[in-house]
């Protein structure tokens, strides 16, 4: 897919590992823990000369900050459509908008039977200002429809995992070789979804405080399956996302500065609270947008 921006690389492996996983060696060897942070940085700006001529790209950014505004008293807003915008304003506007620390795929329908398709039927890139995303979907004519959307997390991502959800496949039978905790793990999830309701907070199963071996781990990954949705959020350290084709059953593995797993995680949820953008960041976006569409105004 061609897209009018650059979106952020998806560098880090799933990689699944857990207490027991590594065999045990004489002294303690402590993982380090990230060492940024990420936190806003106000785009770099064109002088208010520079932008003559680009109305459209002020009015749409008008758009964006009534839509904020909207969806922080409790209504629903539509995407905001680029259809219509020159190049040279779509340009502006991706500088403008910045590069937050989210982004997000939703791969092609699945291929053959073990096979996935990798490409990116939808891209999604979360704006240096929480809750505003940037999404180009692919569609089946071929065309590509781009557009803003505002809120906590674009629907697309939702929407595409309830898709995925299918029944969770039968345990097999005899269990693999090595295979010791993932039944009673697996269990537990199945009782975390008969409880859990749209709304509530995530039921989170911990793998790396669990004594899972790599077998295990590979147990429950083919169990729960891997579905289309990938997501990235770069705040503290690095977090990879991933919806299975269990319903409301998302893989959440975190990463320090050194790529390594500090936290491998299975999450019962709509969608990790990690992917999302909280009340109180709409908010504050609502506020630095509205102080760079003054600065823009100005010229």
């Amino acid at each position: 897919m061609n897209l009018p921006f650059d979106p952020k690389p998806f560098p880090i492996p799933v990689v699944a590992l857990g207490a027991g996983s590594q065999a045990d060696e004489d002294g303690l060897d402590y993982l380090s823990m990230p060492q940024g942070m990420a936190t806003f940085q106000a785009p770099p700006l064109p002088e208010p000369e520079e932008l003559a001529g680009h109305e459209p790209v002020v009015q749409l950014l008008r758009e964006v900050l009534a839509r904020l505004q909207a969806r922080l008293r409790g209504e629903a807003v539509a995407p905001v459509p680029l259809e219509g915008l020159s190049a040279a304003d779509l340009t502006l506007l991706a500088q403008l908008l910045g590069e937050g620390e989210v982004s997000a795929q939703v791969l092609a329908e699945p291929g053959a039977p073990g096979r996935r398709d990798l490409r990116a039927r939808v891209r999604v890139q979360e704006s240096v200002f929480a809750g505003v995303w940037r999404v180009v979907e692919q569609l089946d004519d071929g065309s590509t429809r781009d557009q803003i959307e505002v809120g906590p997390a674009p629907a697309v991502l939702r929407l595409a995992a309830r898709e995925d959800a299918a029944p969770a496949a039968a345990p097999l039978q005899p269990l693999p070789p090595g295979v010791l905790n993932a039944p009673a793990v697996l269990a537990e999830l199945a009782e975390h979804r008969r409880h859990w309701r749209s709304g509530r907070r995530a039921e989170v199963v911990n793998l790396s405080l669990l004594p899972v071996s790599p077998e295990d781990i590979a147990y429950i990954d083919h169990q729960l399956g891997t579905g289309r949705v990938v997501i990235l959020s770069r705040g503290y350290g690095n977090c990879r996302i991933t919806d299975t084709r269990v319903d409301h059953t998302w893989r959440v593995v975190y990463y320090n500065s050194q790529d390594a797993v500090i936290l491998n995680s299975v999450e019962v949820v709509d969608l990790p609270e990690v992917a999302c953008a909280a009340a109180e960041d709409l908010a504050d976006s609502a506020e630095r947008l509205a102080e760079v569409l003054q600065w823009v105004q100005q010229g």
